[in-house]
């Protein structure tokens, strides 16, 4: 390997609760890390929004000096990823000047039909965020997404790559930023993000050599480091979203569910993203402890701190399995496959000789439920599960999602997917790899989680019942 091959590269990751951070080597070793939790701001039910200042510009910068205080060699790139959609408005030095909206804010259903169902496409918010951000701040400098905001903040530019334009809906079409639609916003692309193709560089940082490119998709770069890669593989990302990917060797389409190429070779996602993921069973996992835990104020959402459960595997269930009620994680209304923002959480088969164990169990039981739904749907058959994101560290929620899906749940040795998959598209803008399907290399399993027959059975008949409640029975 070339000297240049041996270079480090950094990956930083704007999540809905904590921004992170890795240093990562040629063979993807994990040398430096850096978590900064953040607040999500929910003003009003139907709100989703950062303190961008904050969250999207301070803490990058924070999390990226912290981890490069660790190493003494070179950095020879850098990458961020985030959520999508997202947007704030920007002053002339690339400072948010107004919240951060996200995914699934009521302020970006711009489209909606009388019933309130989202408008085709799989992220229909981008116009309605555009219009909220001038109205709040006519004239600013620049309406950026997380990407960019964060990007900027590392490198003066507010870069986003070619992937993310995808959550740009009609702003952005056929490579190009749309003429039309921005006249009638009464914006110029100046005001808007820079775009490289994905991979490229964008430019170096600052007084140094270190390349940085386009901000990404935190999913996308989840995925590219997972090693679900293999007909049958069910890639579920349990951030504060849960996002699953079901990969097959042929195109599949369903109702609801979105298609798309996988980045290796003759294989194909289907899948989309759904609410039932941490902010969900975060929420739930809070009721339960409220008398023991302090209560954030007004609209704020902290994320309670998961216990990292390595124990044996008879520690991650607990209980009778015959007494566990059902739950429907809408919360906030559900993405895939319903795409309804008007859909709430409701808790079904509740009796006096169940515990709080019984009720936590339901939660992580609906996310699996939501995959199955999934899987389903798309009539694929499953193999395994990789599960990637937080909530892969938590032992008794993958317990749930095995017994709820009846398959086994490997656990990826680095949950923090979207930094080190980030990691690995500097990598590629850098010049020191040949091709995103070489990503899976850095794959590894930190532990697999098989289902429980005990509680496989009643899981299945209590997944029955959560698809007889739900919408679209």
């Amino acid at each position: 390997m070339s000297a240049r091959g041996g270079r480090l590269t950094v990956g930083v990751d704007v999540g809905t609760t904590s921004v992170k951070a890795v240093v990562v080597d040629a063979d993807g070793t994990v040398l430096a890390r850096a978590r900064v939790p953040h607040p999500i701001l929910t003003p009003e039910a139907d709100s989703l929004e950062h303190d961008a200042r904050r969250s999207w510009h301070q803490v990058p910068r924070r999390a990226f000096a912290a981890v490069t205080a660790e190493v003494s060699r070179p950095i020879a790139g850098v990458a961020v990823s985030a959520m999508v959609p997202s947007l704030t408005a920007v002053d002339r030095r690339g400072v948010p000047i107004i919240p951060g909206l996200l995914y699934g804010d009521v302020r970006g259903r711009e489209g909606l039909d009388g019933d309130g169902q989202a408008s085709p496409g799989l992220m229909p918010d981008a116009e309605g965020f555009l219009r909220w951000a001038i109205a709040e701040a006519p004239g600013a400098a620049g309406y950026w997404p997380a990407q960019a905001v964060a990007t900027h903040a590392l490198s003066g530019v507010p870069a986003v790559d070619s992937a993310t334009t995808g959550s740009f809906g009609a702003l952005y079409t056929g490579g190009h930023w749309n003429r039309s639609v921005l006249d009638r916003f009464g914006v110029s692309e100046a005001q808007l993000p820079v775009v490289v193709p994905m991979c490229q560089a964008g430019g170096t940082l600052p007084g140094g050599d270190t390349v940085f490119t386009g901000g990404s998709i935190d999913a996308l770069c989840d995925q590219l480091v997972s090693g679900a890669s293999e007909p049958g593989d069910v890639l579920a990302i349990f951030g504060a979203t849960l996002v699953t990917w079901i990969v097959t060797d042929r195109w599949v389409e369903a109702p609801g569910l979105f298609t798309v190429p996988h980045t290796v070779p003759d294989r194909v996602l289907i899948g989309g993203p759904s609410n039932a993921g941490a902010l969900f069973v975060d929420w739930a996992r809070r009721l339960l402890r409220l008398s023991r835990q302090p209560r954030p104020p007004a609209g704020v959402v902290q994320p309670a701190p998961f216990a990292e459960d390595d124990g044996p595997a008879e520690a991650l269930r607990r209980g009778d399995p015959r007494r566990v009620p059902v739950w429907l994680p809408y919360l906030r209304g559900e993405r895939s496959p319903f795409n309804d923002p008007l859909l709430r959480a409701s808790v079904h088969g509740l009796d006096i000789t169940q515990d709080s164990s019984a009720i936590e169990r339901a939660a992580y039981e609906a996310s699996g439920f939501v995959i199955r739904r999934l899987l389903d749907r798309a009539g694929v058959a499953a193999r395994r599960v990789v599960a990637s994101g937080g909530g892969a560290r938590v032992g008794p929620w993958m317990a749930g999602v095995a017994d709820a899906t009846g398959l086994p749940v490997d656990c990826v040795a680095v949950p923090d997917g979207a930094a080190l998959g980030a990691a690995f598209v500097a990598r590629l803008a850098a010049g020191l790899e040949g091709s995103l399907a070489d990503a899976g290399r850095w794959a590894r399993t930190g532990r697999r989680i098989e289902p429980d027959p005990v509680w496989v059975g009643p899981a299945t008949e209590r997944y029955r019942r959560f698809t007889e409640l739900g919408p679209g029975t």
